[in-house]
């Protein structure tokens, strides 16, 4: 009589299944964004309730939380995440190379250069020898070429062109700072220094 093995059988019919990739899920606290534990999804793919319940509890306990007060993540999946960099950096690569091809004429530039001064309208059209109308023409197309809706989001787009992109001129003296700048010249006049001198070297001589 002819004995076969069921083991041996089966094992010999059994299908080979791939390994189901465990999930992780991450448990953060909501106010402050920290992660306290993790939970592993078990062999079939399974969230263990139990095991996630007990962690939760035990630190609410210890934290005297709540588990609303948790959040929770689950960790991507490595190949979703593959092409992501490479991608991202292609489209980072695309987005530089159209706002460095935005040309500027030499007066737009110039104007430029008194927005990422943080300079006014005014200042830019007394330190450019304009009217302050022209500047807020350059200004808009300034904001047209560069899409964009104002000041402050135009200086940190024009941050990202070449330097030579800009022209640095020199520094405008603001309305505050010419009446203290005059003071100080008209104070201290050469005819007046020489006249002090003298008085104090005749007062010396008695």
């Amino acid at each position: 009589m002819r004995v076969i093995r069921r083991s041996a059988q089966v094992h010999s019919v059994r299908p080979t299944q791939p390994a189901i990739a465990r999930e992780k899920y991450f448990f953060y606290e909501r106010n402050t964004g920290v992660a306290h534990f993790h939970v592993e999804t078990d062999t079939d793919g399974r969230f263990p309730v139990e095991q996630a319940a007990g962690l939760l509890a035990m630190h609410c306990m210890v934290r005297n939380q709540t588990p609303s007060d948790y959040v929770v993540l689950v960790e991507a999946n490595t190949s979703h995440l593959e092409d992501l960099a490479e991608k991202a950096q292609k489209l980072l690569e695309a987005g530089r190379a159209v706002k460095s091809h935005v040309k500027l004429t030499r007066r737009e530039q110039e104007v430029l250069s008194g927005v990422v001064r943080s300079l006014a309208n005014k200042e830019i059209a007394a330190s450019l020898n304009l009217s302050e109308r022209t500047v807020k023409f350059h200004v808009s197309s300034l904001l047209a070429k560069f899409r964009v809706r104002g000041r402050m989001e135009l200086v940190r787009e024009a941050a990202q062109l070449p330097a030579t992109s800009i022209p640095v001129s020199e520094p405008v003296a603001t309305r505050e700072a010419r009446p203290y700048v005059s003071r100080i010249m008209s104070y201290r006049r050469p005819a007046e220094a020489s006249l002090m001198s003298l008085s104090g070297r005749q007062a010396v001589a008695q």
